[in-house]
């Protein structure tokens, strides 16, 4: 279960250039939760097929 902790949190800091927006935008909440709220579902997928025992 560290393990998918560890792949998430480095998923997360990889995708940081992601969360960067122009300032008064309007949009830089909703979009870093969007980013985040993917990370999330993209690291269970791939914790699910490939690390997980049956």
């Amino acid at each position: 279960m560290s393990r998918m902790y560890a792949m998430l949190i480095s998923f997360l800091l990889m995708a940081t250039p992601a969360f960067a927006n122009p300032h008064g935008g309007g949009y830089e909440g909703i979009t870093a939760m969007y980013y985040g709220f993917i990370g999330i579902i993209l690291a269970y997928g791939v914790y699910d097929i490939f690390f997980k025992k049956s």
